[in-house]
């Protein structure tokens, strides 16, 4: 530590070389007294993706089409076309043979829907589902230190990023007066 008469002892010196400010290179260092030391604290919300995961089970339908529907339309399609053919003469024959055809055709299918065992099928299978929330927290954050510290019998305060501890060193400023 350096002492208020070795600090008195180098201005002195100083002044009788008459050296100013600008020819003293090396800055003078002393360590103070710290009276006190307080965090200051700043309060945050952090905010954090959480995905929640698990298995569920999806229904669907389907539809089901009684057996031999298709063979059944397309018999119904032939008998209605064959008899179709026999009303009508030239070209209202073949429109007679058109029109026998889709309604042997139509015929048939529903008489296979009304008379077959069919409907929609309740089918089920698992499945994986996944949401993310968001889970939100307070924290604290501290942005420095409030410090008052004495130094030759005077108080003084000042922000500093870390806890100084005991004890804080302070750059004394040497200059000639006038």
């Amino acid at each position: 530590m350096i002492s208020k008469r070795k600090t008195a002892g180098l201005a002195t010196a100083a002044m009788l070389l008459g050296l100013t400010t600008q020819a003293v290179a090396k800055p003078v260092y002393d360590y103070a007294q710290v009276i006190s030391s307080k965090p200051v604290v700043r309060y945050v919300t952090v905010s954090t993706p959480v995905q929640e995961c698990w298995d569920d089970v999806e229904y669907y339908t389907v539809e089901q089409r009684p057996p031999g529907v298709g063979a059944r339309t397309l018999a119904g399609a032939i008998i209605g076309g064959v008899i179709g053919h026999q009303f009508g003469s030239g070209s209202g024959n073949d429109a007679a043979t058109v029109a026998g055809t889709l309604i042997g055709a139509t015929v048939a299918n529903r008489s296979a829907y009304r008379n077959g065992s069919y409907g929609p099928a309740q089918y089920s299978r698992p499945v994986k589902r996944c949401e993310t929330q968001y889970r939100e927290r307070r924290e604290e954050r501290v942005d420095g230190y409030d410090v008052v510290y004495r130094y030759h019998g005077q108080k003084y305060a000042t922000r500093m990023p870390y806890d100084p501890g005991r004890t804080i060193r302070v750059r004394v400023d040497i200059r000639p007066a006038g």
